[in-house]
């Protein structure tokens, strides 16, 4: 596996925190496109993300190719209060996540990025292959932050 991928995974630690700076609680709870997530339910679901990506991760390097569950992320936005999350506390976690779990990632052997899981919708998929789809989870979604930063704030 390209190790680098690990520096990139854990380079995106203190991204949201970044992305929200400066924002008001109106403009974090706003919604500038009709239909779409605000910019908190946005963080939060990375949060909520980054806690099943760990959990996938770890059960592929401990277990024999795991059976790993995909879940609702619309149920959960909108059952779970995601406008009422304190957004501190979870970019603070979301941080001490990426970077306890990079440095979990840095100590695993070569031959652990191969090992495999069975996600219920995309079939197999190996350790390493999971770390550049949440690189690229945050990355997606960063996008969407930009984007309704830019129309809050427009004015």
């Amino acid at each position: 596996m390209d190790r680098t991928l690990i520096d990139r995974y854990e380079a995106g630690a203190d991204t949201p925190a970044r992305a929200l700076a400066g924002l008001t609680p109106a403009q974090l709870d706003a919604h500038p496109v009709p239909g779409t997530w605000s910019i908190r339910q946005i963080v939060v679901h990375l949060l909520e993300s980054e806690l099943a990506a760990v959990h996938r991760m770890r059960r592929i390097a401990g277990e024999e190719r795991p059976l790993l569950i995909s879940y609702d992320e619309s149920a959960l936005a909108s059952k779970l209060l995601y406008e009422r999350e304190d957004l501190r506390a979870v970019t603070d976690l979301f941080a001490g996540v990426r970077r306890w779990h990079g440095a979990w990632l840095r100590r695993l052997p070569d031959s652990a990025f191969e090992r495999q899981g069975v996600h219920n919708q995309r079939g197999l998929v190996e350790l390493g292959e999971m770390v550049g789809m949440y690189i690229e989870h945050l990355d997606h979604h960063m996008k969407f932050v930009e984007q309704k930063r830019r129309l809050v704030t427009a004015g």
